[in-house]
């Protein structure tokens, strides 16, 4: 069974908006409570989705950066060699091989160049895709801890007891917090 923090918050509100008809204070502040650890619980979980696939996307992409690096690097391996092959036929009397000696020093060049670069864009690839993995957890357990607040407000409604609800409350603005610093760090 799929997760589906939308359908979830949506559920949610209209537990608390039933519950809200019950004309109790009490029982009308903690739905409200539901309602909108509901939408919290919602936005961080789909946040989280979306700071995952990211990681993912990051980190293929630092993949591929990482295979062009080491093509390049291939295509530096055998200039070199092709280059000291026209070095030895030149030092043994054909001079005319010292030209292609020369254009393959220069070959060999863009080919570090590029190879350099690619690695440079795979470095800042993997950069990013820890900058999303770490958003990914902290909202994993933005997500966590406002599901759980919800439980408790729901404990709250059944035993009608002010402690569990300030429990989801508590848990709720734990759960803030960490949404809060997943985009703060």
């Amino acid at each position: 069974m799929e997760h589906d923090p939308a359908l979830e918050a949506q559920e949610h509100a209209e537990h608390a908006e039933h519950a809200a008809h019950a004309r109790d204070p009490f029982i009308s502040k903690v739905s409200i409570t539901i309602a909108v650890l509901a939408v919290l619980a919602a936005a961080a979980g789909s946040l989280e989705t979306v700071e995952g696939g990211r990681a993912i996307t990051e980190s293929s992409e630092a993949v591929l950066a990482q295979d062009q690096a080491t093509d390049a690097w291939n295509e530096y391996q055998a200039d070199s060699l092709k280059r000291h092959m026209y070095d030895i036929a030149a030092e043994n009397g054909l001079a005319h091989y010292r030209a292609d000696s020369a254009s393959e020093r220069g070959a060999q060049t863009k080919a570090r160049a590029k190879a350099d670069d690619a690695e440079k864009e795979r470095d800042a690839r993997i950069v990013e895709s820890a900058r999303h993995e770490g958003r990914h957890h902290w909202l994993t357990g933005a997500a966590t801890l406002i599901e759980i607040g919800i439980a408790l407000s729901t404990v709250a409604i059944i035993t009608r007891r002010q402690a569990f609800w300030l429990g989801a409350m508590g848990l709720g603005a734990a759960g803030i917090a960490l949404f809060a610093t997943a985009y703060l760090t």
